[in-house]
């Protein structure tokens, strides 16, 4: 029985315009949608008067002029990087060019994995001013963030939790209108896996994610989300139980309802389940090599 995800696209938003979303947020959206970024990217502020931006998004100096236009006559102070997709963070240098603020992160493009060299999708030139960890705190001026690390859609992707008011702002992690892209090697499915059940030792009231409309309910959505991944495992498996099979002839059976543009990266979502599977011992190759271009059988 297939896995139903309470998916929404709905957003009531203006290119530019800063929409508030609570005491303590406001967003930005920025004028890049595109399949893998629904509407585009979103730009939060959290506090008033003396604020954070998360997540400046692409290299648009249109999108900074509006998040410059959305705090003017307050200070921004903080820029948090969820993680160094380049939707997310090249924007950076350009706002703390205006403002002056410092930046935290976990770390350079690809750092959760020291000696994986990896560049697709990614912004090799953020560098953090401060390089932070998980339960870090970040102390505003009438605001507390809270750095929880769930690698696994990137290495070095950080979710920041809103303290005041039990919010957490997502990232990539979790989306309300997809689900999220692990490709190996810096995306990794069993670190994504075990991040989202980390998620569920949280009382988080809504979710905020860099994509979407916001998650309202999130334990029973994160659980779906889980549950989705173990039935893709499951669609492996059977396809492997007819005999060895590529990846390739996986997505075409396994995303049969799903554009075919769409399928290279629906591959590496394959992958990254196919390298879990290998490691629990279930999936194996005859030459040993675990590549998207490789063919499986079950052990």
């Amino acid at each position: 029985m297939a896995v139903s995800i309470p998916f929404k696209k709905e957003l009531d938003f203006d290119y530019g315009v800063a929409s508030d979303l609570s005491p303590l947020i406001r967003r930005v959206i920025a004028e890049n949608p595109s399949a893998f970024t629904l509407h585009g990217t979103g730009t939060y502020i959290v506090g008033r008067g003396t604020v954070a931006v998360i997540d400046p998004g692409p290299l648009d100096d249109k999108h900074v002029e509006a998040i410059l236009k959305a705090t003017a006559g307050e200070t921004i102070t903080h820029i948090l990087i969820t993680h160094t997709h380049n939707d997310h963070s090249p924007a950076t240098a350009l706002l703390k060019e205006r403002c002056g603020a410092q930046t935290y992160g976990y770390g350079p493009h690809g750092s959760g994995k020291p000696g994986i060299t990896t560049s697709e999708g990614g912004d090799m030139d953020f560098v953090p001013d401060v390089e932070i960890r998980d339960g870090d705190i970040i102390n505003g001026d009438g605001w507390t963030v809270k750095a929880l690390y769930t690698p696994g859609h990137l290495s070095n992707h950080i979710c920041f939790e809103l303290v005041e008011e039990k919010t957490l702002f997502s990232g990539d992690h979790v989306m309300g209108w997809s689900t999220s892209i692990v490709s190996p090697p810096d995306g990794d499915m069993t670190d994504y896996m075990a991040s989202l059940e980390k998620l569920l030792d949280y009382d988080h009231k809504i979710y905020w994610p860099t994509h979407g409309p916001a998650i309202e309910d999130p334990h029973p959505f994160v659980e779906g989300l889980i549950a989705h991944r173990h039935e893709r495992m499951d669609q492996i498996r059977a396809c492997l139980r007819d005999g060895p099979m590529d990846i390739s002839s996986m997505v075409r059976k396994m995303y049969a309802d799903v554009p075919e543009h769409l399928h290279p990266a629906a591959a590496r979502s394959v992958y990254s389940h196919i390298i879990m599977l290998v490691d629990k011992g279930e999936v194996a190759t005859a030459d040993g090599q675990v590549e998207v271009t490789s063919t499986y059988r079950m052990t």
